[in-house]
């Protein structure tokens, strides 16, 4: 199996991918000279114009180191004392963030789900807590877009558990850790404010790191949704505009304000400019695609369709997966059933699916 590792990229984790070269050619732009720091220089502007032009007037942008970091501070400026978040128990912030927002006094109420998705009945349920001085306060839905699971939240049914949360007086933030994915699968960037800001979304953690950055998120909140909203309680609303105030001091007390901030930012700028970030999510997407088209008359693996976004999970003998990751590093997903988890980044080819594809054909079957 050697002869496979030598030429063949991961199939891992999209974090394991190098860094886009337009990416890499605005970070040596940034480097040229001195800036103002802290965000007063142009690479930041710049970005910051992008994300309205994308998102609509009135978004504000907040650049920060990673997806956990710009997690705590979101859920941060949008919680305060004995206030909880309602997610799905495969949502990042519950597995895989070693209970950082706990830490920061934000309880996490994670519900079962089979398909990693947070539901209108789920948020009935944690509503009961509201008022009762003995729990925890459900004072935000958090949606993992899309899910661990690979999994897409439907622009319809966001709207839903927008509309649900809203009424309840609830808040809403969105991990779009992998957003370019789901922006790719979903239409493209005409789909981007229908399933994100126009569905009724507060705050959106934007994903870059995953997506052909060096490092970097963007956390976005959406201020123009609440005020043209009409399912906000009056103190949902108050709470989002609270949120906005205290945003600025929750970046910098989580320790996600970058002081030489152009070097994320200019990262930013290069992906936006032209929406080659949601062409970048789309090379992923089709990879996994011809990913799953090698090997899905493999009846053992147990794929129970076409990947929406850029992940399988198939089902795979231990004794075959050791073998197996002699050829390509990968993740067990679910070890009790033996579930693992494939994964294609934007810089994915075809020969690496062949590669790769091949050897599983060689040791599974």
């Amino acid at each position: 199996m050697s002869s496979h590792s030598a030429a063949i990229r991961s199939f891992a984790s999209d974090n394991f991918a190098g860094v886009h070269p337009a990416v890499m050619e605005n970070l040596q732009a940034a480097n040229l000279d001195h800036a103002i720091a802290y965000g007063g220089d142009v690479f930041t502007a710049e970005a910051e114009n992008q994300f309205e032009r994308i998102f609509g007037a009135g978004t504000k942008t907040f650049f920060v180191f990673g997806g956990t970091g710009g997690n705590v501070f979101a859920l941060s400026s949008l919680c305060g004392p004995g206030d909880a978040v309602l997610c799905s128990q495969w949502s990042h912030l519950h597995i895989d963030e070693t209970g950082a927002p706990e830490r920061a006094g934000i309880k996490l109420l994670a519900v079962p789900s089979v398909n990693a998705k947070v539901t209108t009945k789920d948020i009935e349920r944690v509503a009961g807590d509201i008022g009762v001085m003995h729990h925890a306060q459900p004072r935000v839905v958090s949606l993992t877009q899309p899910t661990e699971l690979g999994t897409l939240y439907t622009a319809e049914e966001i709207e839903q558990l927008c509309l649900c949360a809203h009424e309840h007086g609830l808040l809403v933030h969105m991990d779009g850790a992998r957003i370019a994915n789901a922006t790719a699968a979903l239409g493209g960037i005409s789909s981007l404010r229908k399933f994100t800001v126009d569905a009724g979304v507060d705050v959106l953690t934007f994903g870059g790191t995953k997506n052909g950055l060096m490092y970097g998120e963007a956390v976005l909140y959406f201020p123009q949704g609440a005020a043209r909203a009409h399912s906000y309680k009056d103190f949902s609303q108050e709470n989002a505009q609270r949120a906005l105030r205290y945003a600025p001091y929750a970046r910098k007390q989580t320790t996600q304000l970058p002081s030489k901030m152009r070097f994320i930012s200019a990262q930013f700028a290069a992906v936006l400019k032209n929406d080659l970030w949601v062409q970048i999510g789309a090379s992923a997407n089709e990879a996994a695609a011809s990913l799953y088209a090698a090997v899905q008359p493999i009846q053992s693996l147990e794929l129970l369709g076409a990947p929406a976004v850029n992940s399988l999970y198939p089902t795979i003998s231990p004794h075959h997966a050791e073998l197996l990751r002699e050829v390509s590093f990968f993740w067990d997903w679910e070890p009790a059933r033996h579930r693992v988890r494939w994964m294609t980044s934007w810089d994915t080819e075809i020969s690496d699916v062949n590669s790769f594809a091949e050897a599983v054909y060689q040791i599974v079957t």
